[in-house]
């Protein structure tokens, strides 16, 4: 794992591309163990793990079962227009844009899904909050950079970070983002809600500790995670689940957890062999946290695009639901970008939104179902609010039938879950046990095939 380490890092490549377009890496691949027999399964039973405790809840997980019905569900829903203040200093296009925000409250309203939820207003993060994850000089920066003394050197200041631009209106929103995360998390870890979305931007989970990144100015659910962990231990929360499944690697979140073990990360993303924004080879399954928090980072690492609901759902039932049952969390974060849904500009995906309601049922029989969705990435409107719009329906406990096309996981995913439980079953036992075999499996999609998923990625590959 080591080797694999080190030539994981050679792969980085920080700043040869920006978030909006991905420039092929021009270096070679990263070093695979022999690939395993073929498995699959269709869209997917899970591996059974050895009866014992907690057989009910596994039980619940792995079927998609959603919490039992007795009350009904209090789910929060946090929208703050002024989280739309934050766009383009001149007014030129943008994927992370203002409309992301209303598309969904759209949706919403005129589903009748938002008037069934507690509606909640954003609150500013106080400094100290954010110091837990991000350097003073951090802070200061994004405080600052909406007043007059930044006016005339603003875009200029943008240019020196990876895919960020700042305007009038990012400080306040990057607060506002920030302590709405925290309030939702809060209201949910007291029992006050049942779980909760916080419809923020900008986006966090590519924030680092000392600079912005990626669209993302403060490391929301970041923020969060420490508030729940060290300012509130009174509300019981010490093991932390924060499931990343937007289509980009959470870069910022596992450096910050990477040597706690209060703090389980999952993420799964595109990495395409290092050339996947961010391409960082820290992205790579072999990268599994460090000192008392290793075997705590789980990176799910896809090879190619059009990964579709099978290919999640594999994931879901053969590496996070195992893991998650022997972490036994208490509260569930999860860094909900919808760019790897079917027709998003960015992601190259085909997850739909009947899929990503699977996976965050799935999800429920954990923490009591105490979950706490942040909105990350997702640049097609129409994608990200109905995919959001299925996901709240869940969390409003509605009955829910999986009506999307059933498909098989690519050979790639397969050898690529095999990799993961290979480098971490020496930490979590439940991942020693066979994978299911003799399922039909559908080969990678050609260059092309991933080109036509996403129609406007060409432009930026120049």
């Amino acid at each position: 794992r080591q080797h694999a380490q080190a030539q994981a890092r050679t792969h980085k490549t920080r700043g040869s591309t920006n978030l909006r377009g991905n420039q092929p890496v021009q270096s070679s691949r990263l070093p695979h163990r022999d690939a395993p027999p073929q498995f699959s399964t269709p869209l997917c039973p899970p591996v059974s793990p050895p009866p014992g405790r907690g057989d009910r809840r596994r039980r619940m997980a792995a079927a998609g079962a959603a919490t039992p019905v007795g009350a009904a569900p209090r789910v929060g829903l946090l929208y703050d227009d002024r989280m739309c203040a934050h766009a383009t200093p001149d007014g030129e296009k943008h994927p992370e844009n203002p409309e992301r925000l209303r598309a969904i409250r759209r949706k919403l309203d005129a589903e009748g899904v938002a008037s069934r939820c507690v509606d909640m207003k954003a609150k500013e993060a106080k400094e100290k909050y954010i110091a837990s994850v991000h350097t003073p000089n951090h802070i200061k920066l994004i405080r600052d950079i909406s007043s007059k003394e930044y006016d005339y050197r603003r875009n200029k200041t943008a240019r020196k970070f990876n895919s960020i631009y700042f305007n009038e209106g990012s400080s306040e929103s990057a607060f506002l983002a920030a302590g709405s995360v925290i309030e939702v998390a809060e209201k949910v870890a007291a029992g006050e809600l049942s779980s909760a979305i916080a419809l923020v931007r900008p986006p966090g989970h590519h924030a680092e500790h000392n600079e912005p990144m990626g669209f993302c100015l403060f490391n929301n659910v970041a923020i969060a995670a420490n508030y729940l962990l060290n300012e509130r231990p009174d509300l019981g929360i010490n093991k932390i689940l924060i499931v990343d499944w937007d289509v980009h690697h959470g870069n910022g979140t596992q450096k910050m957890f990477y040597s706690d073990p209060r703090v389980l990360f999952f993420s799964v993303h595109r990495f395409d062999y290092g050339s996947f924004y961010p391409c960082e080879g820290d992205a790579s399954h072999c990268f599994i946290g460090e000192g008392a928090g290793e075997g705590y980072n789980i990176n799910v690492p896809w090879e190619h695009g059009k990964c579709s609901d099978a290919d999640y759902v594999a994931a879901w039932d053969h590496v996070l639901l195992p893991i998650a049952e022997a972490f036994d969390p208490d509260i569930i974060l999860l860094s909900a970008g919808f760019d790897a849904a079917m027709g998003d500009p960015l992601g190259g995906c085909c997850i739909t939104p009947d899929g990503y309601a699977l996976l965050l049922t799935k999800l429920l029989g954990f923490a009591k179902g105490r979950i706490v969705m942040a909105l990350e990435g997702g640049y097609n409107l129409k994608s990200i609010a109905n995919s959001l719009c299925a996901c709240t329906k869940v969390l409003l406990g509605d009955n829910f039938t999986y009506n999307s096309p059933r498909m098989q996981p690519f050979e790639s995913t397969w050898r690529v879950i095999q990799m993961v439980r290979d480098e971490l079953k020496a930490y979590w036992p439940v991942l020693s046990s066979k994978l299911p075999d003799n399922v039909p499996l559908r080969s990678a999609p050609s260059y092309i095939e991933v080109l036509n998923e996403v129609p406007n990625l060409a432009q930026f590959l120049r």
